[in-house]
């Protein structure tokens, strides 16, 4: 310790860490080589001294690794108590940056796993960085294309992989901006929509110190990725395009190049993002091809008619910052349930929530 500072450590949350060295340890010892790390494998160690009243602030603040097993049948009993934790509803992980890892025994379940975690973890408060998860199915197939640009073989590429998050973990610096910019993207109508009233709400208390630009994306306005080759898809990206143009690139595209967030407007349909919003994340993919959001910040407002947000919540997550590296501030996402129009504004402690969702946008993009 020097002039105050507390070393900095990453903690690895490791449930039903077998007494057997498995794959996953291996991984990890590679991935840990240099870096301080605790792992925490006692699952009556995330509360401070056993409190579960009142031990809470252990991690807050922290860098946190998720290393989960989940064997053949994809169920790791250690996990869920992990998930209970995350769940108390208390900010156990407020002010951390958080990143999984996880293993299995099988084709299935890493994805499903790690999804179902990341969103309870950023409840808790915890950021996610962009790309977060670094996952190893039984075959390590999915290590296939890394492998060979690794110059490796597929467990070797899941090793660098794992090493690379924990790197990352370790020196991520979000930074907020002087002027930041703002982008909204909805496909919802102005006189019904639930999720529309609300992000309107929390519009006005944030639009004196951030740019907002909104960016409507309702049928008839966008055509959906058909997924063209590879080095088709690349040429375009690389002139900043995309072979079906539209909307996507005379508006979407400058405008995500822009914004320092993007806020997603997404009622829940079907237990599903809309059409649109869908559409608009897979033509997302052009201008992916030549750059990354590691940079930008990902926020959303999702009203469910019934029920089902934290699902739609997942695919946001999967989406755009698993799979397209949008940094994920702790919190992401203000998640209602109304179904009339106009009943989310008239919820129980509606305005709190927004003033709080408005906030955490501040907080996040606005240099103090």
């Amino acid at each position: 310790m020097e002039n105050g500072k507390k070393e900095k450590k990453l903690f690895v949350i490791y449930p039903q860490k077998r007494a057997e060295e498995g794959r996953l340890d291996q991984v990890l010892r590679a991935a840990l080589e240099g870096i301080s790390a605790q792992v925490v494998d006692s699952m009556e160690e995330l509360w401070e001294n056993g409190d579960h009243e009142n031990g809470t602030e252990r991690f807050q603040g922290g860098r946190l690794l998720f290393a989960v097993p989940l064997g053949k049948n994809g169920v790791n009993r250690g996990y869920y108590e992990v998930l209970a934790w995350l769940r108390c509803g208390k900010p156990v992980l407020k002010g951390a940056v958080a990143g999984f890892l996880i293993d299995a025994d099988s084709e299935l379940y890493t994805k499903a796993a790690a999804r179902e975690l990341a969103v309870a973890a950023n409840q808790a408060g915890a950021a996610l960085v962009g790309r977060p998860l670094v996952e190893g199915t039984a075959s390590l197939d999915n290590y296939i294309i890394q492998a060979a640009n690794m110059g490796t073989d597929r467990l070797g590429a899941y090793k660098k992989s794992a090493g690379i998050l924990a790197e990352q973990l370790m020196e991520f610096q979000w930074n907020p901006r002087k002027e930041p910019h703002l982008l909204v993207l909805h496909a919802s109508s102005h006189k019904t929509s639930n999720t529309l009233e609300v992000w309107n709400a929390v519009k006005e208390k944030i639009e004196d110190h951030v740019e907002i630009r909104e960016v409507s994306l309702r049928n008839g306005t966008l055509e959906d990725c058909s997924g063209c080759p590879y080095q088709m898809c690349l040429h375009f990206g690389e002139q900043g395009s995309c072979f079906y143009g539209g909307v996507m690139v005379e508006d979407v595209y400058p405008a995500v190049r822009e914004a320092d967030a993007i806020v997603m407007l997404c009622p829940n349909y079907n237990d599903a993002l809309s059409a649109n919003l869908t559409a608009f994340i897979n033509r997302l993919t052009s201008l992916f091809r030549t750059t990354r959001f590691y940079d930008k910040a990902l926020f959303a407002v999702v009203v469910s008619g019934y029920s089902g947000s934290d699902i739609v919540a997942e695919q946001l997550i999967a989406a755009l910052n698993m799979n397209k590296t949008f940094y994920l501030p702790g919190q992401f996402a203000m998640m209602e349930t109304a179904n009339n129009a106009g009943a989310a504004m008239q919820l129980p402690g509606i305005e709190e929530r927004m003033n709080a969702f408005a906030e955490r946008i501040r907080e996040t993009l606005l240099y103090r």
